[in-house]
């Protein structure tokens, strides 16, 4: 007799040879919106959470680039507020500004490419 329910389709990383890049593109977005709204990249980085463990490896480095950019862009922008008391924060907070637009069109670009990130560790942009 045959099954009459089909077997689900496999999720594993080689399933899709040419994964859709729109997920990781709408983080980066969201991350840049949230330099106006704000509470989009707090929408981001839990997308960014969701997809990675089902993305191929080139494009699990960009969700966790976009993960480390949100916790280490969090700490900056904490650092910023607290040493604002003292004026440095300001300094500290123009530089956030700067460093998260150039980690998201750097992280733009490479998607576009279809290329991971080139170092997913650094504290400041992928080459």
């Amino acid at each position: 007799m045959k099954d009459p329910i089909p077997p689900l389709p496999s999720t594993s990383q080689s399933s899709n040879p040419n994964p859709s890049t729109s997920n990781a593109q709408i983080i980066y977005i969201l991350y840049l919106v949230s330099l106006v709204v704000g509470v989009t990249g707090i929408v981001g980085v839990i997308m960014a959470y969701v997809y990675r463990d089902t993305a191929p490896d080139w494009l699990r480095s960009h969700y966790r680039f976009q993960i480390r950019t949100f916790w280490i862009g969090l700490l900056y922008v904490v650092s910023g507020m607290l040493l604002s008391v003292v004026l440095v924060g300001f300094l500290l907070l123009l530089f956030w500004l700067i460093w998260l637009i150039l980690r998201c069109v750097k992280g733009l670009q490479q998607l576009e490419r279809r290329e991971p990130i080139s170092d997913v560790e650094t504290w400041l942009w992928p080459k």
